[in-house]
Formats: structure tokens, C-alpha cells, sequence
């Protein structure tokens, strides 16, 4: 039901799950490369103990992408539109964001093409770089349309493939309670063992491995950026109605009533539950494909790389469970980095087509929404050729190196940012009245801080 300013009432109850959607493409997108290749290759070397840093990794971002996704819910835009009104001139946020995005989409994107297509020819013998140009071609035929309810029922149906696979993993897999317990509360750092180091590129530096799954669990910088715009597609809030590449109607907010705002924050309970559904499956999976590291390739000393994870998987599976056991897993690893693949040509176009639109008003003037999109659609096509083609067969490489950049690197920049906007920009934004109702409390701006800090301190002691 919608009041007389346009604002539906939030739903309550149990009703509040049947609109549950967003968590399942933000989940979906950000399971993927992380999770099957370097989750299962770090639990291979380092074990179970390390099942913290997945889980903070994940439980810290969330946080991030719920800050970012209440100010869509409170305002109608996006995250690159809240950057654009930073404190400072010239957009600078959003010029750092659009050049680092540029650099991170492509290699990222071109990775988890190259994984999706080294596990898809150990199911179906053909060429890894092949398979990944198929699978991108697929990836852009999902997305090509802008439309939220294709990708949504797509990201949806892959989760379920993702989760059923994980769950026989997982069930196979499991270690006694204890050393899950300690994995996740002991913040153990072992050492990397003798037989990893025989392998060539290996450090005996188990930061090598942990920072890159810290840099995926849970997506990247883009990820976060990505959930507010599956929120603006789900139409939560003062999102309801808006378009894509809009700004915010600043008239309307400054007139936010009471009433309205009230309104408004019933919203937060849906934003809320939905980012635990991601959050809760996000966890599940990637201690999921852990497990199956530490328990079938840790004992038989086995730390694969490059084109070899998905086979070295697949054999050591057959051995132990039979043929079904194999390739049940293949699939539940081939849907994860098949729907990250669609997210990241689903959010990067719309990332970038934001920051161009802020950054160079002339672009936006010259070209449509619609046509900003697929024209990095487009642009992500052939740089995914070029990464597919030249490292087709080194996907931990690339995985590693996107990872380090854009899902470390960025992150506390980020972290500050929605921190700025949710207690800055948005009450410049708000009436009086609506921002003492819609504001931050307490709990958001404490793990807005932790984050920064957390993240700040990976990339300013240990990534050195």
C-alpha cells in the first residue's frame, strides 16, 4: 500500500521474507571465484584454522553494503551517487573510483571468466579459453536487456545449485565441532607447510594466502557499490519507482514528513533480513568450499594451481565419493562462478555508466541510460577476451591479483565513504524531522569504524 506521497508501507512478519531478492543476486555475484578456487586452495594449505578470516571478511563488508543500501532505501540513488557529495570539489571520489574500476572490472571479470571455463572443460572437454568466451556470451545475453527481475530469477535458481552442492560438500567434508570452533575464534595463522613450499610461487608467508580471500569473501569494493542498485531494482523505500542513473529528487526529500520517514524505516527491516539471507549463505558457501580443501586435498598434500584446481578437485572427489560426488561439485563451483560472472557484467556497466555520468556530464547528455550500460557491457566484452586468452590457464593468478586490488585496496576507502554519507550527506539531504528518524545508530557506525580500521590495517601492515 502506498501513501499520498508514493511511499509504500514495508511489509512486516514473516511477509518481509517474500521480498527477499537483492541478497540473492548480491550473494550470487559475490560467490564465485573467491569461494571455489581460493577458499578450497586455502584450506588446502593452511586447513580449517583459518575459518575466520572468510567469516569476518564477509560479516565486515555486509556491513559495509547494509550502510550503503539503507542510504538507497532513504534517498532513492545509488552508492556512486552518494560519493559524487563528498566534502570537496571535482567529484573526487568518484574520479578515484571510476579509474580504479576501469582497471579492476576487467581483470576481474576476465578472471572469473577463466576459472568458470577451466572447470566447465573438466565436465565437457573443450578448451578453458573457450568455455570462458561461451560462458561470457551467456553472462552478457542475462544482462544485456538492464532488467532486475531477469537477473534476480537467473542469480536465484544458480544459488540453489551453488547450496545444494555446497551442503553434500560440507556434509562429506566436516571436521569435529572443536576444530570448527577454533577455526573460527582461535585467529590461528599457521604455517605454511613443507609440502606446499616444494610448489613453485609458493611463500612461506600465509598472508599470501589469506589476504586474497579476505580481498573476495564477500566481494570486492564493486560488490558493495552493486547491492544498492539490487535494492533500487527491488523498488525498497523512497527506491520505489526511481530509475537507474537518477539522482536523487532533492526537492522531495527536504519535504520528508514524519510520516513518510516513518515509512521509510520500516524498510530498513527488509534491507536488514535480506542482507542476512546474503550474508548467511555467503558464510555456508565459502566455509563450505574451505572444508572441502582442508578435508580432500590437505591430505593428500595437494595445493593446485592454475588449470589444475578444477581436475585435481574432480579426481581426489571421484576417489573418495565415486563419479557423483565429482561432478556434483564441479557444478555447485561452475554456478557459483557462472553467476558471479553475470553479476559483475550486470554491476560494473552500471558502476562505470554512474561515474561517467557524474564525472563527464556530456556522456550522460550524448547517450541514454540504457545505452551507457551496454556500451561498458560492450567494453567489458573484449577486455574479457584479451584476460580469458592470455591467462586462460592461470586463474589463481588473476583471481590473487584482482582480489589484492580491488577487494583490499578499496575497501576501507569505502568503509569511510558510507560512514561519511550515512551521518553527512544524508542529513544535508533530509528534512529536520525525517533525519532524526532515518539517521544511523549506533551499532551501523561502529562497524562502519571496524571495518575501516580492520581492512586499513590488512592493507597498511600486512599487504606490505
Amino acid at each position: 500500500m502506498s501513501s499520498q506521497s508514493g511511499i509504500k508501507t514495508a511489509p512486516k512478519g514473516l511477509a518481509v521474507l517474500l521480498l527477499v531478492g537483492p541478497a540473492f543476486v548480491w550473494c550470487a555475484e559475490y560467490i564465485g571465484s573467491g569461494e571455489v578456487i581460493l577458499a578450497t586452495r586455502m584450506g588446502a594449505i593452511l586447513g580449517c584454522s583459518v575459518l575466520w578470516a572468510p567469516v569476518i571478511g564477509i560479516i565486515l563488508k555486509a556491513c559495509i553494503g547494509i550502510g550503503g543500501a539503507r542510504y538507497t532505501v532513504a534517498t532513492g540513488e545509488g552508492m556512486i551517487d552518494m560519493f559524487s557529495r563528498m566534502p570537496g570539489r571535482g567529484n573526487w571520489a568518484v574520479w578515484i573510483v571510476m579509474i580504479g574500476q576501469l582497471f579492476a572490472g576487467a581483470i576481474a571479470i576476465g578472471g572469473v571468466a577463466s576459472a568458470a571455463g577451466v572447470f566447465a572443460s573438466s565436465l565437457i572437454p573443450l578448451k578453458p579459453f573457450l568455455w570462458g568466451w561461451i560462458i561470457t556470451i551467456f553472462a552478457i545475453a542475462a544482462v544485456w536487456s538492464g532488467a532486475f527481475d531477469i537477473i534476480k530469477n537467473i542469480m536465484s535458481f544458480l544459488v540453489l545449485i551453488v547450496v545444494i552442492g555446497v551442503l553434500y560438500i560440507t556434509v562429506r567434508t566436516m571436521p569435529p565441532l572443536s576444530d570448527l570452533f577454533h577455526g573460527i575464534f582461535g585467529f590461528s595463522i599457521p604455517p605454511v607447510p613443507e609440502w606446499a613450499l616444494a610448489y613453485k610461487g609458493m611463500s612461506d608467508n600465509p598472508w599470501r594466502e589469506i589476504l586474497p580471500l579476505l580481498g573476495w569473501a564477500a566481494g570486492g569494493f564493486a560488490s558493495q557499490v552493486w547491492y544498492t542498485y539490487w535494492v533500487l531494482g527491488a523498488g525498497y523505500g523512497l527506491a520505489g519507482g526511481r530509475d537507474y542513473g537518477c539522482p536523487c529528487d532533492e526537492d522531495r526529500l527536504k519535504k520528508l514528513s514524519a510520516d513518510d520517514a516513518r515509512k521509510v524505516k520500516g524498510w530498513f527491516k527488509v534491507v536488514h533480513t535480506d542482507a542476512f539471507v546474503a550474508l548467511l549463505i555467503g558464510i555456508v558457501v565459502t566455509s563450505g568450499f574451505l572444508l572441502a580443501g582442508s578435508g580432500v586435498l590437505r591430505p593428500e598434500k595437494i595445493a593446485p594451481e592454475g588449470a589444475s584446481v578444477a581436475f585435481e578437485l574432480a579426481r581426489i572427489f571421484e576417489r573418495f565419493w565415486g563419479r557423483a560426488g565429482a561432478i556434483l561439485f564441479i557444478i555447485a563451483g561452475s554456478a557459483a562462478l557462472v553467476s558471479t560472472l553475470i553479476g559483475q557484467f550486470a554491476g560494473w556497466p552500471r558502476l562505470l555508466a554512474d561515474s561517467f555520468r557524474i564525472c563527464i556530464p556530456a556522456f550522460a547528455k550524448r547517450f541514454s541510460w540504457r545505452h551507457q550500460f551496454r556500451i561498458f557491457v560492450i567494453f567489458f566484452f573484449f577486455t574479457n577476451i584479451v584476460v580469458v586468452y592470455s591467462f586462460g590457464f592461470k586463474p589463481v593468478f588473476v583471481l590473487k591479483m584482482g582480489a589484492v586490488f580491488e577487494g583490499l585496496l578499496f575497501t576501507p576507502f569505502q568503509a569511510i565513504l558510507v560512514l561519511v554519507g550515512l551521518t553527512w550527506v544524508q542529513k544535508k539531504l533530509l528534512s529536520d524531522e525525517a533525519w532524526d528518524i532515518l539517521k544511523p545508530g549506533i551499532l551501523l557506525i561502529g562497524s562502519l569504524v571496524v571495518a575501516a580500521l580492520v581492512f586499513g590495517y590488512f592493507c597498511l601492515f600486512q599487504l606490505v
